[in-house]
C-alpha cells in the first residue's frame, strides 16, 4: 500500500464556529456555578464538642522545657519495644513523682509519664544514677520499675532528688537520695547505708566535684568521663607526664591539654573544656603527678561547666578511667548519719511507700 502523498497547494480554511461554541459553553458553566454557590441553602451547624476537663488531682508542679542540646536517648530496651505502663504521675509538695514499669525504651517510658518537654531530659539525668547499678541500656529488663522524685527548672535540666529502681537483672531494689552533708560544697547521692552512690578515682584530676554526668558505659558512646564542677576548679595531673598538645580543635574542645605519661603504662590524659590555660604551660613541659595543670571551665562545645577527662593507650584505644584507676566509695561521717536518715525517711514518704530494709531491698 502506498503511503499518502503530501497535500500540495493552499489548505482549506477551518470554520471558527467550533471554538466559539466551546468557549460559550465554558462561560455558561462558570456563571451557573457562581449563581448556585451564592444561593445554596446553609447547612446546619455542627454541634459543639464539649471540652473534657481533667479529673481532680493533687497539684502538679509546673513543667518547663529544659534548656539542653538535643538529648541522646537515655537508654532502655531495643527501639520499637512495647510502650511503657505508666503507674503513677503525681506531684507531692514542690516535687513531681513518677512511677513507671519499663516495657520498652527508658526514654519512651519517661516521656509517657512526665511529658514530652521533660521526659527526654529526665531520662538522661536519671541514667546517671542507674549506671552505678546496671549497664544502660543493656541490663534493663521488661518489668523493671522505677520511681523518681524530681523538680523541673525553667532554664536547667530536671533535678532528681531520689531514685528507687527495682531491677530484674540484680533482683534488688536500689535506692539513692540527694543529700548535702554539713561542710560539703554541693549535694551528692547516697545509698541507704550512707555510702556515696558514685565511685571515686584514686589519683583523680579533681579533688571534689558535684556529680559524674557521663561515663563510657552509659550508652552515649562518649569517650571520656564528664565531671560536673564549677568553673575554676583546680585540675591535676593523674600521673607524671609530658605536655604533648594544648588548645587543639578549639571549636569543640575549648581550652584543652594532652599529657603523655612518663614510664608506667604510657597512657595519654586529655582534659577538655577548661578555663583559659596559664601562659606558663608549654608543650614539652614535664608535669609531676598531682600538679595543677589548669582549671575547669565551660569552653568549646560545652553546655554547662564541667571537665571532660579522657584516657587513651598509645595505640589510640580509649580507656575507661574507672578500670584504669583504682576506685573507692566515701561514706558519710557518723555525725551526719542522723540528718541523712531523716532526709531519707522524708523522701520515702514522698514516694508514698516506705521501703523496709530486708528481702528485696538492696543497695
Amino acid at each position: 500500500m502506498r503511503p499518502p502523498l503530501p497535500t500540495l497547494g493552499p489548505q482549506p480554511k477551518k470554520s471558527p464556529l467550533g471554538p466559539v461554541l466551546v468557549i460559550s459553553l465554558l462561560l455558561g458553566l462558570v456563571v451557573g456555578g457562581v449563581w448556585w454557590w451564592n444561593n445554596r441553602s446553609p447547612s446546619a451547624p455542627a454541634e459543639p464538642v464539649a471540652a473534657v476537663a481533667p479529673a481532680p488531682s493533687e497539684p502538679v508542679a509546673a513543667v518547663a522545657p529544659a534548656a539542653l542540646p538535643a538529648p541522646t536517648p537515655g537508654g532502655g530496651l531495643a527501639p520499637g519495644g512495647v510502650p511503657p505502663t505508666v503507674l503513677q504521675a503525681t506531684a507531692p509538695t514542690g516535687l513531681s513523682h513518677v512511677t513507671v514499669r519499663i516495657e520498652g525504651p527508658l526514654e519512651t517510658a519517661l516521656v509517657a509519664a512526665a511529658g514530652a518537654s521533660v521526659g527526654p531530659a529526665l531520662a538522661q539525668v536519671v541514667t546517671r544514677t542507674l549506671v552505678w547499678w546496671v549497664d544502660v541500656p543493656g541490663d534493663l529488663r521488661r518489668g523493671d520499675s522505677l520511681d523518681i522524685l524530681y523538680e523541673t527548672r525553667a532554664t536547667e535540666e530536671p533535678l532528681v532528688h531520689a531514685v528507687r529502681f527495682s531491677s530484674g537483672k540484680t533482683g534488688q531494689t536500689h535506692r539513692a537520695y540527694r543529700f548535702q552533708a554539713s561542710g560539703d560544697k554541693a549535694p551528692r547521692y547516697y545509698q541507704p547505708g550512707g555510702e556515696e552512690l558514685e565511685l571515686r578515682l584514686e589519683g583523680s584530676p579533681l579533688d571534689d566535684y558535684e556529680q559524674v554526668t557521663s561515663l563510657l558505659r552509659d550508652g552515649r558512646k562518649h569517650k571520656g568521663v564528664d565531671f560536673k564542677t564549677a568553673v575554676g576548679t583546680p585540675v591535676k595531673a593523674p600521673f607524671t607526664g609530658i605536655v604533648k598538645r594544648k588548645n587543639w580543635s578549639f571549636r569543640f574542645n575549648g581550652n584543652c591539654v594532652e599529657l603523655e605519661e612518663v614510664g608506667g603504662k604510657h597512657r595519654r590524659a586529655l582534659f577538655l573544656h577548661m578555663d583559659e590555660l596559664p601562659r606558663s604551660l608549654k608543650v614539652g613541659d614535664r608535669i609531676a603527678a598531682g600538679t595543677v595543670v589548669g582549671r575547669s571551665g565551660n569552653s568549646g562545645r560545652s553546655f554547662a561547666p564541667h571537665l571532660h577527662y579522657q584516657l587513651e593507650a598509645q595505640n589510640d584505644r580509649v580507656l575507661d578511667p574507672y578500670e584504669s584507676h583504682r576506685t573507692y566509695r566515701r561514706s558519710l561521717a557518723t555525725a551526719q548519719r542522723a540528718s541523712f536518715e531523716a532526709e531519707m525517711r522524708r523522701q520515702d514518704a514522698l514516694f508514698g511507700t516506705t521501703v523496709v530494709a530486708g528481702a528485696g531491698a538492696g543497695h
